[in-house]
């Protein structure tokens, strides 16, 4: 028999956070988060997210056991600005037990009629930063910290219970090597000149700083038209720059300028850490930290995370301003692979920015929907 227990005290978050390290232990393919960062998180004290959401963790029980998991969200800016009856479904992991995955999806369910939501859709996080999309295709390629893994059962569970593929991402890699440098290097001195913009150079954590608002205005602006969008609060701002701080490499933040100094292009680009944080196994001391921060020097693999262009500039090759300033960043710090993160695998637009750099797609994630 299934029972299901909602999370109510920090001993019962540990538990809902640190289910998945039972269930993935002998894999060679997931990557644990920071223990501490997932309960962050999920914590309403700390997460801003919590101010326009509403968020119920509940964990699924057997014999006493920990089964499963699920994180039941209402985003209250999606509902009531978006007009989206949308009911959210995320950090979702179970054994391989339909029962245990109904019990679970059950739950969401009978949250969102209580709100008379229209469908569940997931697994999603609270915003567009946030993780999404379940595995489909590439279980044996090792996640990344910006990702969920999970085992390819979960698909067939989805599918008995009713639930259609929503959306799709894909994830794909391109070898340095193979960057078209000469393309986008001559496109880089027309555009420049043609628009009179001027592209950013960081060594330093506190030169970026000054800028960030402006990023996740831009952010918001470019990326508004997608249909997965929801904006990130001023309050979520300041939240994820304290979250990722430490994880970005200044070198890797590229901004783009007009004569007027005004943002109008960003990329973010993340040192792959997802060895050491294997490593590290969720636990950032007594020794954890100094692997996250030597790969964060010496990784040869890095993770294209966001790039964002003002829609003005959209389609005029913007883009490869920021290809060559990444370019040459690249090279001198000797990066061998290049990870895209997911995108909407209807993005044309985005896709059309990568075409010449010989990509090959490694992962494809789905959101579920299933009708109330």
């Amino acid at each position: 028999m299934i029972t299901l227990k909602e999370v109510k005290n920090k001993k019962e978050l540990k538990a809902f956070v640190t289910f998945p390290f039972q269930l993935y232990k002998n894999s060679k393919y997931w990557v644990p988060p920071i223990i501490s960062d997932e309960v962050a998180t999920l914590s309403a004290d700390k997460n801003p997210a919590f101010l326009h959401a509403d968020a119920h963790f509940f964990l699924a029980y057997k014999d006493n056991n920990v089964v499963g998991r699920v994180a039941a969200i209402v985003n209250w800016t999606e509902i009531n600005e978006q007009n989206v009856k949308k009911m959210r479904f995320g950090w979702f992991d179970t054994i391989d037990n339909l029962e245990v995955s109904k019990t679970l999806l059950d739950k969401v369910a009978e949250i969102g009629k209580s709100h008379q939501l229209e469908f569940v859709e997931g697994p999603v996080g609270f915003s567009n930063l946030d993780k999404n999309g379940a595995l489909t295709y590439g279980f044996d390629h090792i996640g990344t910290m910006a990702t969920w893994y999970n085992h390819p059962y979960y698909i067939t569970h989805f599918e008995q219970l009713g639930y259609l593929p929503e959306k799709e991402y894909i994830e794909s890699k391109f070898l340095f090597k193979n960057i078209p440098v000469e393309r986008f290097t001559r496109v880089n001195e027309i555009i420049t000149k043609r628009f009179k913009l001027r592209p950013s150079k960081f060594t330093k954590t506190k030169e970026i700083v000054p800028h960030i608002d402006s990023m996740f205005d831009l952010f918001n602006k470019s990326y508004s038209k997608l249909s997965t969008f929801v904006p990130v609060s001023d309050a979520q701002r300041d939240y994820f720059k304290q979250k990722f701080i430490n994880f970005i490499n200044p070198e890797y933040i590229k901004f783009v300028f007009d004569e007027n100094d005004n943002m109008v292009a960003f990329s973010i680009v993340l040192p792959s850490f997802s060895e050491a944080l294997q490593e590290v196994n969720g636990k950032l001391f007594p020794f954890g930290f100094l692997k996250l921060l030597k790969a964060k020097k010496n990784s040869k693999t890095v993770l294209f995370y966001l790039i964002g262009v003002e829609p003005h500039y959209q389609n005029k090759g913007v883009t490869a301003i920021i290809f060559k300033e990444f370019y040459e960043t690249l090279k001198k710090n000797r990066i061998e692979t290049c990870i895209r993160l997911p995108e909407l695998a209807n993005n044309l637009a985005s896709q059309q920015i990568w075409k010449d750099f010989d990509c090959e797609i490694i992962k494809r994630r789905k959101t579920f929907k299933k009708e109330l």
